[in-house]
């Protein structure tokens, strides 16, 4: 699996949730193997780079978190459109 299709997963799914929906890197991972778990860091990778693009949003319990520094389940989702 390929940084860049897993970049369009995360992409994707974002823009499959209605405004300010959620969703877990885990359903990126899931979709793209089935031994996802192994493919979890660089999903979070991924997604921190995208964040910093300022192409998607990270919270825990409702509250910005990094996907890299923040331990325990994280939310992404798309950030909001300027």
């Amino acid at each position: 699996m390929t940084d860049a299709v897993l970049r369009r997963l995360l992409l994707d799914l974002a823009r499959e949730r209605a405004a300010g929906a959620t969703f877990c890197p885990s359903e990126v991972a899931r979709r793209a193997a089935t031994d996802w778990r192994s493919l979890m860091p660089r999903v979070r990778k991924l997604a921190a780079d995208l964040i910093a693009s300022g192409e998607l949003v990270c919270t825990q319990r409702g509250q910005p978190a990094h996907p890299l520094t923040t331990q325990g389940a994280i939310r992404l989702a798309a950030a909001a459109r300027k």
